[in-house]
């Protein structure tokens, strides 16, 4: 990582170096910075007496495979600057549409009274402005121990304290994006029925986007086994997010064998985003085969969803061809919403006979 220009005073050289070993300090800016060790476990580590407010932060390696970077709704007027102080959540964009490199995820705490209170979790590509806070950074912290570390808000004691921000939707986002085998165990648990729906809805949308093979075959089994028809639907979304190609096949058998009608629309649905000829045959299929006429009038909707050629082509031989006449009707309204020349002269040629 190249030093940061000292284009204002503002911005000065706490943590400025050619290169930061994978576990030096961020690039901090407008911070009383100390520098102590975190190999012993964070939460020893954070029982040592600190300035009271402040902060702790550390790195740890973060997903490789897909591209991550802070959103920019975290990112202050300087364009490249995160601020630990300020009030909106901290939120971390994961992308396949560029190359992946490895990188490091940056997480703090601010302590009040010895006790964790907030966590903002950011990438390395802002400079992070401390507000003039102090701030303890932790070298050498164990992937798994900030995994365990994390998995302790919960929902019990830690998360539940008086003034804590601290909410386990972000913990699951934070160790998502832990490059370490520990974060799969972790997710697997919060995905689990001892945790309410939502939860576990969150971890499913992490799974997907964030945990490669594992979280597919997590997924795969969730697919399968979870008594939620919600929760199996996020499955069918995270399952489309995938950048695993398994992935499609499993949102193909979800689409076909699923006992829920509204869990079966919603993988059609899916299916129609990822567009090629498996999830274009998956969708055909449902029309001709789903025993209910509901399911088969998602799939029409779902063929909307595909690229122009072949959505006015599938629709035009539906609307033609299929034996029920709601599918045909829903077939017909579609073609009446496009604008393709052939979906005007098949109307005509209907109406007209």
């Amino acid at each position: 990582m190249r030093a940061a220009r000292a284009a204002t005073a503002f911005f000065f050289a706490a943590a400025c170096a050619a290169t930061l070993r994978a576990d030096g300090p961020a690039r901090m800016a407008n911070a009383r910075l100390e520098v102590r060790s975190g190999a012993g476990g964070l939460g020893g580590a954070f029982a040592v007496p600190a300035p009271s407010p402040g902060w702790f932060g550390y790195a740890v390696p973060t997903t490789e495979g897909r591209r991550t970077r802070t959103s920019s709704d975290d990112m202050g007027q300087w364009g490249n600057r995160c601020t630990l102080e300020g009030s909106g959540p901290s939120v971390v964009n994961v992308s396949d549409q560029e190359p992946e490199r490895s990188g490091r995820l940056l997480l703090f705490f601010r302590m009040e009274g010895g006790r964790p209170r907030r966590l903002r979790v950011f990438t390395d590509d802002c400079v992070i402005d401390a507000g003039g806070m102090p701030v303890i950074w932790l070298e050498g912290v164990r992937p798994a121990d900030s995994v365990a570390w994390l998995a302790r808000f919960d929902g019990g004691r830690e998360s539940d304290h008086e003034g804590s921000e601290i909410s386990r939707d972000r913990a699951i986002m934070a160790i998502a994006l832990h490059d370490d085998p520990s974060a799969d165990v972790a997710l697997e648990r919060f995905a689990s029925s001892a945790f309410p729906a939502e939860t576990r809805k969150k971890t499913v949308f992490w799974l997907g986007n964030a945990r490669g093979v594992r979280g597919w075959e997590i997924l795969a089994r969730l697919a399968q086994d979870d008594p939620s028809d919600d929760v199996r639907k996020q499955v069918t979304f995270a399952l489309s997010q995938s950048p695993v190609p398994q992935a499609l096949s499993t949102l193909i058998s979800v689409s076909r064998h699923d006992s829920s009608a509204h869990v079966r629309s919603q993988a059609l649905f899916w299916l129609a985003h990822k567009a090629g000829d498996k999830a274009a045959v998956a969708i055909t299929d449902a029309i001709s085969d789903d025993p209910e006429t509901e399911v088969k009038k998602k799939a029409v909707f779902a063929l909307t969803q595909l690229p122009s050629e072949e959505s006015v082509t599938q629709l035009i031989r539906v609307a033609k061809t299929n034996r029920n006449a709601e599918v045909r009707k829903q077939a017909f309204f579609w073609l009446g919403q496009s604008k393709d020349p052939r979906a005007m002269a098949c109307i005509e040629e209907i109406l007209t006979k």
